[in-house]
């Protein structure tokens, strides 16, 4: 049993093509696996692109009832370099800016964008905590 861990994260997608497109150009590529999906290997969990009507489906629900939390997903890195690296690569590759990274007050330093499919994505350097070589995120000794 793995209670503290998320394997896979499946973003529901209007156009597989264009979002493996989309994350090819972040430099995330794609490995084999079946016809409708797509697998992108990331540091210790996989990211999965379903078309929207596939998902629903595999759900049992009516695609117009899959809504939007209220959720981003979120890239740590170690410096404020690479934060701006890394937004203006997704924003290359199609993504829309939403808040370009700036000083924050909470002392960090972080952007967000949508992919193409309007999933929001935030892009932080956080100088309380430190990352893996591999970019893995382990919080500190007694918390944030």
């Amino acid at each position: 049993m793995f209670p503290r861990s998320i394997s896979l994260i499946t973003l529901g997608v209007a156009d597989l093509e264009r979002a493996r497109l989309f994350y090819a150009a972040l430099g995330w590529e794609a490995v084999a696996a079946p016809e409708g999906v797509v697998f992108i290997q990331l540091a210790g969990q996989v990211l999965a692109l379903f078309g929207l009507d596939d998902l629903a489906k595999d759900m049992g629900v009516a695609p117009e009832t899959l809504g939007r939390g209220a959720s981003n997903l979120a890239r740590n890195f170690a410096t404020e370099a690479e934060v701006d690296a890394a937004f203006a690569r997704a924003l290359d590759a199609g993504a829309a800016p939403i808040k370009r990274p700036e000083k924050v007050f909470w002392g960090g330093y972080s952007g967000y964008f949508a992919d193409p499919d309007g999933h929001v994505w935030e892009v932080a350097m956080n100088p309380f905590w430190s990352l893996g070589p591999e970019g893995t995120l382990t919080l500190p000794e007694g918390g944030a």
